[in-house]
């Protein structure tokens, strides 16, 4: 089960964005990529810190970093996010971010705790909800800065 859940997690999200127009593809697919990275480095600073262990995945190479999380569901629901809320105002998405973020730390990780996907340590839901907002902010800094620098050119 926790396989059929990582995967759906995996590929879901990619067939999503045949919905999705190019433009707001390639114009978010940057900040995509970076918000990416910095989940890695989150998630290697969690390994190191062991506040989370990772018991599943998809690639044998995936004990420190949950592939589908941040290669799936991350990436391409920040592109999503980014799509529907960038252009509105910096509250807007804020506030659509702080609604998922909390969505997926106190409710979507129980379902990914309960089937034994991650095992917590020492981080909580909440510092993982803090983490999330904190990446939020600096990826929204990042595409405000990407779009200046889009313009300029």
């Amino acid at each position: 089960m926790a396989q059929m859940i990582l995967w759906l997690m995996m590929v879901l999200p990619w067939i999503s964005l045949l919905f999705i127009n190019k433009h707001s593809l390639k114009r978010f697919m940057p900040v995509a990529l970076f918000a990416s990275l910095l989940v890695t480095i989150v998630f290697e600073m969690g390994y190191v810190f062991e506040w989370w262990i990772v018991h599943e995945n998809i690639v044998p190479w995936g004990h420190i970093t949950s592939f589908p999380l941040t290669y799936g569901v991350f990436i391409v629901g920040t592109i999503w996010i980014f799509h529907f809320t960038f252009d509105k105002s910096f509250w807007i998405y804020f506030l659509s971010n702080v609604i998922i973020d909390a969505f997926y730390a106190f409710i979507g990780l129980r379902l990914l705790l309960f089937l034994e996907i991650y095992e917590l340590r020492n981080m909580g839901n909440f510092g993982i909800f803090i983490i999330m907002v904190m990446l939020a902010v600096i990826i929204y800094m990042y595409q405000k800065w990407q779009d200046k620098m889009m313009k300029q050119d």
